[in-house]
């Protein structure tokens, strides 16, 4: 059954623009038909679809769902800017594992220079892959990808999570094994974890101690070496698995 964000009146939810035409247009969707509605408050109802008009539907509350699709710990994935279509697959495969949030970083070797005159769109484009993925993977969390950080914002904004982590393919070079694991074991339920992964070319020694100096605990993901769009969905596995399967 397709699911669907939208607004929340009582027992009545509001479809319009994007979803709107995906319900008429391409699923083909009548009076009738249901589906799944998620309001702000992330809680997820069975809906009919009762009224179809010019550019809106209202589908009425069947039966309120229970059930905790996300993932114990929130998780937000800061990534250095990469090269072509690699954050629209970080942010789609992202959030299919959980993620609560993408924080795009303006890294020392980013190739891919901000353009700041080009940055609704983009931002736009990349919450709306978000949202299609969530949708899909039945998530009633909408993740935010946020407009793009240099180091110093994000130092800043780090100081709100429980966890900070750093992915350093030289910590992985040297062996290291330990510290992911001892990261995760020091979440608890409904902590906060911050992960950032550098671009293509990885992250600066100087990016990388500035980031410890401020709490982030450098991490080896494994003995392999991994490219930048698989970084960070190594880690949301480990998550999940650390947390709703090995602990089960």
């Amino acid at each position: 059954m397709q699911r669907y964000f939208a607004e929340n009146i009582e027992d009545t939810f509001l479809i319009k623009e994007d979803d709107f035409h995906h319900i008429t247009r391409v699923m083909r969707m009548k009076l009738g038909d249901e589906i799944y509605c998620v309001n702000s408050n992330q809680q997820t109802a069975r809906c009919s679809i009762e009224n179809i008009t010019e550019n809106e539907i209202e589908a009425k509350v069947v039966q309120w769902v229970e059930g905790d699709m996300e993932l114990p710990v929130t998780v937000t994935i800061v990534s250095g800017l990469p090269k072509g279509d690699k954050l629209e697959w970080i942010i789609q495969k992202g959030t299919e594992l959980g993620a609560h949030e993408f924080i795009p970083f303006i890294a020392s070797r980013s190739i891919v220079k901000w353009d700041a005159k080009k940055s609704d769109k983009k931002i736009s484009r990349w919450n709306k892959i978000a949202k299609e993925a969530a949708e899909q993977s039945h998530r009633a969390v909408l993740p935010n990808v946020s407009t793009p950080v240099s180091v110093k914002e994000l130092i800043k904004k780090a100081a709100e999570y429980d966890v900070k982590i750093v992915a350093y393919e030289e910590e992985a070079k040297l062996g290291e094994t330990a510290n992911l694991a001892k990261a995760l074991s020091s979440l608890n339920k409904g902590q906060t974890l911050l992960a950032v992964f550098g671009p293509e070319g990885g992250l600066t020694d100087s990016e990388v101690e500035l980031l410890m100096e401020n709490g982030f605990i450098a991490c080896g993901l494994g003995p392999r070496i991994l490219r930048t769009e698989t970084a960070p969905l190594y880690l949301l596995s480990a998550v999940s698995y650390h947390f709703e399967l090995l602990n089960r």
